[in-house]
Protein backbone atom coordinates (compact mmCIF):
# COMPACT_ATOMS: atom_id res chain seq x y z
CA UNK A 1 0.00 0.00 0.00
CA UNK A 2 3.00 2.54 -0.25
CA UNK A 3 1.49 3.91 -3.35
CA UNK A 4 -1.81 4.99 -1.09
CA UNK A 5 0.77 6.54 1.34
CA UNK A 6 2.47 8.16 -2.04
CA UNK A 7 -0.81 9.71 -3.44
CA UNK A 8 -1.65 10.94 0.21
CA UNK A 9 1.27 13.51 -0.40
CA UNK A 10 -1.05 15.51 -2.09
CA UNK A 11 -3.75 16.70 0.66
CA UNK A 12 -6.26 16.85 -2.17
CA UNK A 13 -5.72 13.52 -3.22
CA UNK A 14 -5.38 12.72 0.99
CA UNK A 15 -9.09 13.65 1.67
CA UNK A 16 -10.29 12.21 -1.46
CA UNK A 17 -8.83 8.93 -0.02
CA UNK A 18 -10.13 9.32 2.94
CA UNK A 19 -13.96 10.74 1.87
CA UNK A 20 -14.36 7.58 -0.21
CA UNK A 21 -13.38 5.57 2.33
CA UNK A 22 -15.67 7.05 4.46
CA UNK A 23 -18.50 6.32 2.19
CA UNK A 24 -18.06 2.62 1.85
CA UNK A 25 -17.65 2.59 5.71
CA UNK A 26 -20.42 3.79 6.10
CA UNK A 27 -22.28 2.00 3.47
CA UNK A 28 -21.10 -1.01 5.47
CA UNK A 29 -22.25 0.35 8.82
CA UNK A 30 -25.62 1.14 6.71
CA UNK A 31 -25.90 -2.97 6.14
CA UNK A 32 -24.91 -3.45 9.85
CA UNK A 33 -27.19 -0.69 11.50
CA UNK A 34 -24.23 0.56 12.84
CA UNK A 35 -24.24 4.58 14.13
CA UNK A 36 -21.36 6.70 11.75
CA UNK A 37 -19.69 7.51 14.84
CA UNK A 38 -18.12 3.98 15.14
CA UNK A 39 -17.40 3.75 11.49
CA UNK A 40 -15.66 6.94 10.92
CA UNK A 41 -13.50 5.63 13.96
CA UNK A 42 -12.58 2.58 12.46
CA UNK A 43 -12.02 4.73 9.29
CA UNK A 44 -9.39 6.82 11.46
CA UNK A 45 -7.79 3.49 12.34
CA UNK A 46 -7.72 2.25 8.97
CA UNK A 47 -6.30 5.42 7.38
CA UNK A 48 -4.08 6.11 10.69
CA UNK A 49 0.05 5.15 10.94
CA UNK A 50 -1.08 1.15 12.38
CA UNK A 51 -2.52 0.41 8.96
CA UNK A 52 -2.92 2.43 5.97
CA UNK A 53 -0.82 5.40 6.79
CA UNK A 54 -2.95 7.64 4.18
CA UNK A 55 -3.29 10.61 7.22
CA UNK A 56 -0.38 12.87 6.31
CA UNK A 57 -1.88 16.63 6.85
CA UNK A 58 -3.12 16.24 10.80
CA UNK A 59 -3.18 19.76 11.39
CA UNK A 60 -5.85 20.50 8.24
CA UNK A 61 -7.76 17.26 9.96
CA UNK A 62 -7.39 18.90 12.98
CA UNK A 63 -9.06 22.32 12.28
CA UNK A 64 -11.82 21.04 10.34
CA UNK A 65 -12.06 18.81 13.57
CA UNK A 66 -12.49 21.80 15.83
CA UNK A 67 -14.66 23.18 13.58
CA UNK A 68 -16.97 20.02 13.85
CA UNK A 69 -16.93 20.01 17.53
CA UNK A 70 -17.82 24.03 17.97
CA UNK A 71 -20.60 23.00 15.11
CA UNK A 72 -21.66 20.04 17.31
CA UNK A 73 -21.94 21.72 20.80
CA UNK A 74 -23.98 25.23 19.21
CA UNK A 75 -26.42 22.95 17.87
CA UNK A 76 -26.84 21.13 21.53
CA UNK A 77 -27.15 24.62 22.56
CA UNK A 78 -29.66 25.50 20.01
CA UNK A 79 -31.82 22.56 20.85
CA UNK A 80 -32.18 23.10 24.52
CA UNK A 81 -35.85 22.79 24.90
CA UNK A 82 -37.04 25.33 27.69
CA UNK A 83 -39.96 24.01 27.45
CA UNK A 84 -39.35 20.36 27.84
CA UNK A 85 -37.12 21.40 30.51
CA UNK A 86 -39.97 22.99 32.58
CA UNK A 87 -42.47 20.38 32.03
CA UNK A 88 -40.51 17.45 32.83
CA UNK A 89 -37.66 19.38 34.53
CA UNK A 90 -37.98 17.83 37.76
CA UNK A 91 -37.65 14.20 36.25
CA UNK A 92 -34.67 14.68 34.07
CA UNK A 93 -32.54 16.94 36.90
CA UNK A 94 -33.23 13.96 39.53
CA UNK A 95 -32.75 11.08 37.14
CA UNK A 96 -29.77 12.51 35.03
CA UNK A 97 -27.72 13.77 37.77
CA UNK A 98 -28.35 10.78 39.71
CA UNK A 99 -27.04 8.63 36.82
CA UNK A 100 -24.38 10.45 36.82
CA UNK A 101 -23.61 10.39 40.66
CA UNK A 102 -23.72 6.54 40.83
CA UNK A 103 -22.19 5.75 37.31
CA UNK A 104 -18.95 7.87 38.46
CA UNK A 105 -18.87 6.74 41.55
CA UNK A 106 -19.24 2.86 41.12
CA UNK A 107 -17.00 3.86 37.35
CA UNK A 108 -14.30 5.39 39.52
CA UNK A 109 -14.04 1.97 41.97
CA UNK A 110 -14.05 -0.27 39.47
CA UNK A 111 -11.42 1.54 38.06
CA UNK A 112 -9.33 1.52 40.89
CA UNK A 113 -9.83 -2.20 42.00
CA UNK A 114 -8.51 -2.54 38.56
CA UNK A 115 -5.58 -0.74 39.09
CA UNK A 116 -5.75 2.49 37.88
CA UNK A 117 -4.53 5.83 39.60
CA UNK A 118 -6.57 8.03 41.21
CA UNK A 119 -6.64 10.81 38.63
CA UNK A 120 -6.95 8.36 35.88
CA UNK A 121 -9.89 6.49 37.79
CA UNK A 122 -11.69 9.86 37.86
CA UNK A 123 -11.35 11.00 34.16
CA UNK A 124 -12.63 7.09 33.01
CA UNK A 125 -15.60 7.02 35.76
CA UNK A 126 -16.71 11.12 34.33
CA UNK A 127 -16.56 9.40 30.52
CA UNK A 128 -18.44 6.34 31.74
CA UNK A 129 -21.34 8.47 32.49
CA UNK A 130 -22.32 10.29 29.80
CA UNK A 131 -24.41 9.03 26.77
CA UNK A 132 -24.31 9.57 23.05
CA UNK A 133 -27.49 12.37 22.36
CA UNK A 134 -27.25 12.31 18.66
CA UNK A 135 -27.10 8.74 18.85
CA UNK A 136 -30.34 8.28 21.10
CA UNK A 137 -32.34 11.49 18.97
CA UNK A 138 -31.38 9.73 16.11
CA UNK A 139 -32.73 5.94 16.86
CA UNK A 140 -35.62 7.32 18.54
CA UNK A 141 -36.49 9.17 16.26
CA UNK A 142 -36.68 6.54 13.69
CA UNK A 143 -38.47 4.11 15.93
CA UNK A 144 -41.40 7.27 16.12
CA UNK A 145 -40.62 6.87 20.11
CA UNK A 146 -39.45 10.56 20.19
CA UNK A 147 -42.69 11.78 21.85
CA UNK A 148 -43.00 9.06 23.59
CA UNK A 149 -42.87 9.12 27.77
CA UNK A 150 -39.80 7.48 27.70
CA UNK A 151 -38.32 9.39 24.97
CA UNK A 152 -38.79 12.62 26.40
CA UNK A 153 -37.28 11.91 29.74
CA UNK A 154 -34.40 10.29 27.81
CA UNK A 155 -34.35 13.58 26.11
CA UNK A 156 -34.66 15.42 29.12
CA UNK A 157 -31.81 13.57 30.97
CA UNK A 158 -29.43 13.66 28.30
CA UNK A 159 -29.78 17.15 27.91
CA UNK A 160 -28.67 17.75 32.07
CA UNK A 161 -25.76 15.20 30.73
CA UNK A 162 -24.42 17.31 27.69
CA UNK A 163 -24.90 20.52 30.82
CA UNK A 164 -22.85 18.26 33.21
CA UNK A 165 -19.78 17.71 30.82
CA UNK A 166 -19.69 21.19 29.66
CA UNK A 167 -19.47 22.14 33.65
CA UNK A 168 -16.82 19.61 34.02
CA UNK A 169 -14.64 20.67 30.21
CA UNK A 170 -14.97 24.88 32.05
CA UNK A 171 -13.49 23.20 35.88
CA UNK A 172 -10.66 21.05 33.78
CA UNK A 173 -9.48 24.11 31.25
CA UNK A 174 -9.24 26.01 34.29
CA UNK A 175 -7.08 23.25 36.10
CA UNK A 176 -5.19 22.91 32.97
CA UNK A 177 -4.19 26.73 32.75
CA UNK A 178 -3.72 26.68 36.57
CA UNK A 179 0.51 25.27 36.30
CA UNK A 180 1.25 26.09 40.17
CA UNK A 181 -1.40 24.87 43.08
CA UNK A 182 -0.63 28.78 44.53
CA UNK A 183 -2.02 30.04 41.32
CA UNK A 184 -5.16 27.39 40.83
CA UNK A 185 -7.22 30.29 42.81
CA UNK A 186 -6.60 32.70 41.21
CA UNK A 187 -7.50 30.88 37.93
CA UNK A 188 -10.73 29.64 39.19
CA UNK A 189 -11.63 33.43 40.55
CA UNK A 190 -11.01 34.60 36.96
CA UNK A 191 -12.62 31.95 35.39
CA UNK A 192 -15.94 32.88 37.76
CA UNK A 193 -15.43 36.39 36.78
CA UNK A 194 -15.07 35.44 33.04
CA UNK A 195 -18.29 32.99 32.98
CA UNK A 196 -20.49 35.91 34.35
CA UNK A 197 -19.19 38.58 31.75
CA UNK A 198 -19.92 35.65 29.13
CA UNK A 199 -23.39 34.59 30.27
CA UNK A 200 -24.09 38.44 30.79
CA UNK A 201 -22.81 38.52 27.23
CA UNK A 202 -25.03 35.70 26.05
CA UNK A 203 -28.48 36.88 27.82
CA UNK A 204 -27.77 40.34 25.93
CA UNK A 205 -27.84 38.65 22.83
CA UNK A 206 -30.76 36.57 23.73
CA UNK A 207 -33.04 39.54 24.44
CA UNK A 208 -32.15 42.47 22.62
CA UNK A 209 -29.61 42.04 19.59
CA UNK A 210 -30.63 38.13 18.24
CA UNK A 211 -34.30 38.78 17.38
CA UNK A 212 -34.33 41.72 15.63
CA UNK A 213 -30.70 40.64 13.98
CA UNK A 214 -32.34 36.94 12.85
CA UNK A 215 -35.48 38.45 11.44
CA UNK A 216 -33.64 40.12 9.28
CA UNK A 217 -30.86 37.49 8.30
CA UNK A 218 -34.14 35.04 8.47
CA UNK A 219 -35.17 36.76 4.40
CA UNK A 220 -32.82 34.77 2.98
CA UNK A 221 -32.09 30.97 5.07
CA UNK A 222 -28.56 30.70 3.21
CA UNK A 223 -27.65 34.42 5.30
CA UNK A 224 -29.22 32.89 8.15
CA UNK A 225 -27.26 29.70 8.29
CA UNK A 226 -24.35 31.79 7.52
CA UNK A 227 -24.94 33.81 9.83
CA UNK A 228 -25.55 30.54 12.94
CA UNK A 229 -22.13 29.14 11.56
CA UNK A 230 -20.27 32.74 12.02
CA UNK A 231 -21.95 32.78 15.42
CA UNK A 232 -20.28 29.65 16.79
CA UNK A 233 -17.33 29.86 15.53
CA UNK A 234 -17.25 34.03 16.69
CA UNK A 235 -18.03 32.54 20.49
CA UNK A 236 -15.97 29.82 20.32
CA UNK A 237 -13.16 31.86 19.41
CA UNK A 238 -13.79 34.78 21.99
CA UNK A 239 -14.16 32.12 24.99
CA UNK A 240 -10.52 30.77 23.94
CA UNK A 241 -9.72 34.44 23.96
CA UNK A 242 -10.60 35.07 27.74
CA UNK A 243 -9.40 31.82 28.97
CA UNK A 244 -12.16 29.06 28.06
CA UNK A 245 -12.23 25.97 26.18
CA UNK A 246 -13.78 27.04 22.37
CA UNK A 247 -16.51 24.05 23.29
CA UNK A 248 -18.03 26.03 25.71
CA UNK A 249 -18.39 29.29 24.08
CA UNK A 250 -20.20 27.01 20.99
CA UNK A 251 -22.51 25.83 23.63
CA UNK A 252 -23.74 29.40 24.48
CA UNK A 253 -23.84 30.65 21.17
CA UNK A 254 -26.48 27.91 20.91
CA UNK A 255 -28.20 28.47 23.89
CA UNK A 256 -28.22 32.53 22.78
CA UNK A 257 -30.52 31.32 19.87
CA UNK A 258 -32.37 28.54 21.43
CA UNK A 259 -35.57 31.04 22.04
CA UNK A 260 -34.87 32.01 18.04
CA UNK A 261 -38.16 30.91 16.20
CA UNK A 262 -35.62 29.72 13.48
CA UNK A 263 -33.78 27.48 15.27
CA UNK A 264 -35.31 24.70 13.45
CA UNK A 265 -34.50 25.70 10.29
CA UNK A 266 -30.84 26.56 11.58
CA UNK A 267 -30.25 23.07 13.13
CA UNK A 268 -31.68 21.79 9.78
CA UNK A 269 -29.25 23.60 7.72
CA UNK A 270 -26.19 22.72 9.94
CA UNK A 271 -26.80 18.71 10.87
CA UNK A 272 -25.33 17.71 7.50
CA UNK A 273 -22.54 20.37 8.07
CA UNK A 274 -21.99 18.93 11.88
CA UNK A 275 -22.37 15.05 10.51
CA UNK A 276 -19.48 15.93 7.51
CA UNK A 277 -17.14 17.68 9.87
CA UNK A 278 -17.36 15.65 13.16
CA UNK A 279 -15.51 12.85 10.51
CA UNK A 280 -12.72 14.59 11.00
CA UNK A 281 -12.80 14.98 14.63
CA UNK A 282 -13.57 10.76 14.72
CA UNK A 283 -10.97 10.39 11.64
CA UNK A 284 -8.21 12.61 13.83
CA UNK A 285 -9.25 10.13 17.29
CA UNK A 286 -8.46 6.95 15.33
CA UNK A 287 -5.66 7.90 13.49
CA UNK A 288 -3.81 9.01 16.75
CA UNK A 289 -4.82 5.25 18.18
CA UNK A 290 -1.88 3.32 18.93
CA UNK A 291 -3.31 -0.29 18.12
CA UNK A 292 -0.20 -2.19 20.10
CA UNK A 293 -1.37 0.27 22.88
CA UNK A 294 -5.08 -0.43 22.91
CA UNK A 295 -4.59 -4.40 22.77
CA UNK A 296 -3.24 -4.28 26.26
CA UNK A 297 -6.83 -2.46 27.44
CA UNK A 298 -9.46 -5.15 25.91
CA UNK A 299 -9.50 -7.12 29.30
CA UNK A 300 -10.44 -3.70 31.57
CA UNK A 301 -12.42 -2.30 28.50
CA UNK A 302 -14.47 -5.24 28.57
CA UNK A 303 -15.24 -5.09 32.01
CA UNK A 304 -15.96 -1.03 31.73
CA UNK A 305 -18.14 -1.88 28.59
CA UNK A 306 -19.94 -4.76 30.68
CA UNK A 307 -20.91 -1.88 33.49
CA UNK A 308 -22.06 0.68 30.84
CA UNK A 309 -24.50 -1.86 28.89
CA UNK A 310 -26.07 -3.21 31.87
CA UNK A 311 -25.02 -0.85 35.13
CA UNK A 312 -26.17 2.17 33.91
CA UNK A 313 -29.80 1.13 32.81
CA UNK A 314 -29.75 -0.63 36.35
CA UNK A 315 -29.27 2.63 38.06
CA UNK A 316 -31.87 4.48 35.66
CA UNK A 317 -34.30 1.48 36.61
CA UNK A 318 -33.84 2.13 40.07
CA UNK A 319 -34.05 5.84 40.13
CA UNK A 320 -37.23 6.10 37.87
CA UNK A 321 -39.22 2.94 39.81
CA UNK A 322 -38.59 4.82 43.58
CA UNK A 323 -39.87 8.19 41.71
CA UNK A 324 -43.01 5.71 40.48
CA UNK A 325 -42.70 5.29 37.07
CA UNK A 326 -43.42 1.39 35.48
CA UNK A 327 -41.05 -1.11 34.66
CA UNK A 328 -40.87 -0.38 30.78
CA UNK A 329 -41.36 3.53 30.73
CA UNK A 330 -37.82 2.82 33.16
CA UNK A 331 -36.36 0.24 31.11
CA UNK A 332 -36.49 1.50 27.72
CA UNK A 333 -35.28 5.12 29.31
CA UNK A 334 -32.47 2.81 30.71
CA UNK A 335 -31.50 1.37 27.91
CA UNK A 336 -30.77 5.42 26.26
CA UNK A 337 -27.50 5.45 28.81
CA UNK A 338 -26.21 1.83 27.78
CA UNK A 339 -23.51 3.68 25.68
CA UNK A 340 -20.62 6.24 26.10
CA UNK A 341 -20.99 9.58 24.02
CA UNK A 342 -18.86 11.27 21.57
CA UNK A 343 -18.67 13.98 24.33
CA UNK A 344 -16.73 11.31 26.59
CA UNK A 345 -14.16 10.74 23.68
CA UNK A 346 -13.79 14.62 23.63
CA UNK A 347 -13.64 14.77 27.38
CA UNK A 348 -10.56 12.48 27.24
CA UNK A 349 -9.35 14.17 24.32
CA UNK A 350 -9.36 17.09 26.78
CA UNK A 351 -7.43 15.28 29.69
CA UNK A 352 -4.96 14.54 27.21
CA UNK A 353 -4.32 18.25 26.16
CA UNK A 354 -3.82 19.45 29.87
CA UNK A 355 -1.63 16.56 30.81
CA UNK A 356 -3.38 14.48 32.92
CA UNK A 357 -4.48 11.53 30.14
CA UNK A 358 -1.97 8.99 28.18
CA UNK A 359 -2.77 7.75 24.73
CA UNK A 360 -3.57 3.92 27.10
CA UNK A 361 -6.39 5.76 29.31
CA UNK A 362 -7.39 7.61 25.58
CA UNK A 363 -7.34 4.27 23.84
CA UNK A 364 -9.18 2.63 26.28
CA UNK A 365 -11.98 5.07 26.71
CA UNK A 366 -12.09 4.76 23.01
CA UNK A 367 -12.74 1.19 23.02
CA UNK A 368 -15.36 1.20 25.52
CA UNK A 369 -17.03 3.42 23.29
CA UNK A 370 -17.34 1.39 20.45
CA UNK A 371 -18.06 -0.99 22.35
CA UNK A 372 -20.67 0.19 23.74
CA UNK A 373 -21.83 2.53 20.87
CA UNK A 374 -21.87 -0.76 18.46
CA UNK A 375 -24.03 -3.27 21.09
CA UNK A 376 -26.15 -0.33 22.28
CA UNK A 377 -27.35 0.48 19.00
CA UNK A 378 -28.79 -3.22 18.65
CA UNK A 379 -30.48 -3.32 22.46
CA UNK A 380 -32.37 0.09 21.89
CA UNK A 381 -33.86 -1.03 17.87
CA UNK A 382 -34.63 -4.34 19.61
CA UNK A 383 -35.88 -2.95 23.07
CA UNK A 384 -39.36 -4.23 23.02
CA UNK A 385 -38.63 -7.76 22.46
CA UNK A 386 -35.95 -7.09 25.62
CA UNK A 387 -38.39 -5.76 27.49
CA UNK A 388 -40.80 -8.66 27.08
CA UNK A 389 -38.31 -11.65 27.79
CA UNK A 390 -37.25 -9.53 30.79
CA UNK A 391 -40.80 -8.42 32.06
CA UNK A 392 -41.25 -10.44 34.83
CA UNK A 393 -37.69 -10.33 36.39
CA UNK A 394 -38.13 -6.16 36.37
CA UNK A 395 -41.09 -6.13 38.53
CA UNK A 396 -38.73 -5.63 41.18
CA UNK A 397 -37.64 -2.09 39.85
CA UNK A 398 -41.35 -0.99 40.29
CA UNK A 399 -43.56 0.05 42.78
CA UNK A 400 -46.80 -1.21 44.12
CA UNK A 401 -48.28 1.84 42.78
CA UNK A 402 -46.39 3.68 39.67
CA UNK A 403 -47.85 7.04 40.77
CA UNK A 404 -46.05 8.86 38.21
CA UNK A 405 -47.78 7.22 34.85
CA UNK A 406 -51.55 8.06 33.89
CA UNK A 407 -53.53 4.77 34.07
CA UNK A 408 -57.08 4.78 33.44
CA UNK A 409 -58.99 3.86 36.62
CA UNK A 410 -62.43 2.38 35.27
CA UNK A 411 -64.46 2.41 39.02
CA UNK A 412 -67.03 4.34 39.02
CA UNK A 413 -67.35 4.92 35.82
CA UNK A 414 -70.03 4.95 32.96
CA UNK A 415 -68.58 2.53 30.16
CA UNK A 416 -67.17 3.70 27.10
CA UNK A 417 -68.48 2.52 23.45
CA UNK A 418 -65.25 3.49 21.59
CA UNK A 419 -61.15 3.57 22.67
CA UNK A 420 -59.63 5.75 20.36
CA UNK A 421 -55.71 5.06 20.07
CA UNK A 422 -54.05 7.94 19.19
CA UNK A 423 -55.03 11.85 19.59
CA UNK A 424 -53.05 13.20 16.74
CA UNK A 425 -54.38 15.37 13.87
CA UNK A 426 -56.67 12.20 12.58
CA UNK A 427 -57.29 11.58 16.04
CA UNK A 428 -58.07 14.64 17.39
CA UNK A 429 -60.86 15.35 14.67
CA UNK A 430 -62.59 12.17 15.59
CA UNK A 431 -62.79 13.03 18.76
CA UNK A 432 -63.93 16.50 17.86
CA UNK A 433 -66.62 15.07 15.87
CA UNK A 434 -67.93 12.39 18.53
CA UNK A 435 -68.22 15.68 20.56
CA UNK A 436 -69.82 17.91 18.21
CA UNK A 437 -72.55 14.84 17.65
CA UNK A 438 -72.80 14.58 21.80
CA UNK A 439 -71.29 11.48 21.50
CA UNK A 440 -68.95 11.77 24.64
CA UNK A 441 -68.75 7.63 25.85
CA UNK A 442 -65.60 7.44 24.12
CA UNK A 443 -61.93 6.88 26.06
CA UNK A 444 -59.01 7.93 24.24
CA UNK A 445 -55.48 6.91 24.46
CA UNK A 446 -52.29 8.90 23.21
CA UNK A 447 -48.17 7.99 24.27
CA UNK A 448 -47.23 12.27 24.19
CA UNK A 449 -47.75 13.12 27.54
CA UNK A 450 -47.83 16.92 26.68
CA UNK A 451 -51.11 15.45 24.17
CA UNK A 452 -52.66 13.99 27.52
CA UNK A 453 -52.18 16.61 29.83
CA UNK A 454 -53.88 19.49 27.38
CA UNK A 455 -56.71 17.03 26.82
CA UNK A 456 -56.95 16.20 30.79
CA UNK A 457 -56.90 19.90 31.24
CA UNK A 458 -59.94 20.34 28.87
CA UNK A 459 -61.84 17.64 31.37
CA UNK A 460 -61.58 14.61 28.53
CA UNK A 461 -61.32 10.97 28.90
CA UNK A 462 -57.69 10.53 27.61
CA UNK A 463 -54.93 8.92 28.98
CA UNK A 464 -51.26 8.14 28.49
CA UNK A 465 -50.45 4.73 26.84
CA UNK A 466 -47.89 3.61 24.23
CA UNK A 467 -49.10 0.78 21.23
CA UNK A 468 -45.97 -1.07 21.63
CA UNK A 469 -46.52 -1.75 25.77
CA UNK A 470 -47.98 -5.30 25.68
CA UNK A 471 -49.43 -4.52 29.50
CA UNK A 472 -51.98 -1.83 27.75
CA UNK A 473 -54.87 -3.59 27.12
CA UNK A 474 -54.46 -5.07 30.77
CA UNK A 475 -55.75 -1.42 31.89
CA UNK A 476 -59.11 -0.94 30.17
CA UNK A 477 -62.05 -3.81 30.15
CA UNK A 478 -62.07 -3.82 26.33
CA UNK A 479 -65.28 -6.49 26.37
CA UNK A 480 -67.62 -3.58 27.48
CA UNK A 481 -66.00 -1.64 24.57
CA UNK A 482 -68.20 -1.79 21.15
CA UNK A 483 -65.46 -0.29 18.73
CA UNK A 484 -61.51 0.37 18.67
CA UNK A 485 -60.27 3.11 16.70
CA UNK A 486 -56.66 3.32 15.58
CA UNK A 487 -55.56 6.15 14.18
CA UNK A 488 -52.01 5.49 14.18
CA UNK A 489 -50.29 4.34 10.80
CA UNK A 490 -48.03 1.72 11.75
CA UNK A 491 -49.06 -1.47 10.55
CA UNK A 492 -46.66 -2.91 12.64
CA UNK A 493 -48.34 -1.45 15.51
CA UNK A 494 -51.80 -1.80 14.23
CA UNK A 495 -51.22 -6.05 13.81
CA UNK A 496 -49.73 -6.29 17.45
CA UNK A 497 -52.89 -4.63 18.52
CA UNK A 498 -55.34 -6.86 16.51
CA UNK A 499 -53.60 -10.03 17.94
CA UNK A 500 -53.89 -8.20 21.26
CA UNK A 501 -57.58 -7.69 21.00
CA UNK A 502 -58.18 -11.22 19.53
CA UNK A 503 -55.87 -12.65 23.07
CA UNK A 504 -58.24 -10.47 25.02
CA UNK A 505 -61.65 -12.04 23.64
CA UNK A 506 -62.93 -8.37 21.82
CA UNK A 507 -65.99 -9.22 19.75
CA UNK A 508 -66.52 -5.52 18.48
CA UNK A 509 -65.60 -3.52 15.53
CA UNK A 510 -62.04 -2.75 14.49
CA UNK A 511 -60.76 0.29 12.51
CA UNK A 512 -57.19 0.31 11.82
CA UNK A 513 -55.66 3.44 9.90
CA UNK A 514 -53.18 3.60 6.91
CA UNK A 515 -51.35 5.96 4.54
CA UNK A 516 -51.68 3.80 1.39
CA UNK A 517 -53.31 0.61 -0.74
CA UNK A 518 -50.12 -0.74 -0.04
CA UNK A 519 -50.48 -0.49 3.90
CA UNK A 520 -54.08 -1.29 3.78
CA UNK A 521 -53.19 -4.62 1.81
CA UNK A 522 -51.60 -5.87 5.37
CA UNK A 523 -55.29 -6.08 6.56
CA UNK A 524 -57.15 -8.05 4.16
CA UNK A 525 -57.21 -11.50 6.00
CA UNK A 526 -58.35 -10.09 9.12
CA UNK A 527 -61.91 -10.33 10.58
CA UNK A 528 -64.18 -7.64 11.99
CA UNK A 529 -61.19 -4.83 10.82
CA UNK A 530 -61.95 -1.94 8.54
CA UNK A 531 -59.34 0.11 7.02
CA UNK A 532 -59.25 3.88 7.63
CA UNK A 533 -57.39 6.16 4.93
CA UNK A 534 -57.35 9.79 5.64
CA UNK A 535 -56.19 11.01 2.36
CA UNK A 536 -59.46 9.16 0.58
CA UNK A 537 -61.56 10.18 3.17
CA UNK A 538 -60.40 14.01 3.24
CA UNK A 539 -60.83 13.90 -0.91
CA UNK A 540 -64.33 12.14 -0.87
CA UNK A 541 -65.21 15.03 1.99
CA UNK A 542 -64.08 17.63 -0.34
CA UNK A 543 -66.18 16.16 -3.07
CA UNK A 544 -69.26 15.82 -1.25
CA UNK A 545 -68.95 19.49 0.25
CA UNK A 546 -67.13 21.53 -1.91
CA UNK A 547 -67.50 19.96 -5.60
CA UNK A 548 -70.23 17.97 -5.57
CA UNK A 549 -72.99 20.95 -5.38
CA UNK A 550 -71.52 22.80 -8.02
CA UNK A 551 -70.78 19.92 -10.68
Amino acid sequence: MSWLVDLAQNPFYEFAIILTLAAILGGVGQVLKQPLIVMFIALGILVGSSVLGVVQSKENIQLLAEVGIAILLFIVGLKLDFRLIKSIGIIALTTGLGQVVFTSLIGYFIAIALGFSSLHSFYIAVALTFSSTIIIVKLLSDKKEIDSLHGQIAIGFLIVQDIVVIMVMIVLSTIGRGGEESQLLIEIGKTLLYSILLLAMTVTMMRFIIPKLSFFLAKSVELLTLFAIVWAVLFASVSELIGFSAEVGAFLAGVSLAASPFKEVISGRLVSLRDFLLLFFFVNLGAGLNMAVIGAQIPSAFVFSIFVLIGNPIIVLIIMGLMGYRKRTSFLAGLTVAQISEFSLIFAGLGMTVGHLNEEIVGLITLVGLITIALSTYMILYSDKIYRFLASRLTVFERKNPFRELEIKMEGKKDFDILLLGIGRFGQKIAEILDEKGHDSYVGIDFDPQVVKRWVDLGKHVFYGDMEDPELLDHFPVEKVRCVISTIPDYHHNLKLVDSLSKSDFKGQIYLTAMNMEEKSYFDHLIHVKVLLPFELAANNFFTSHLQPIL
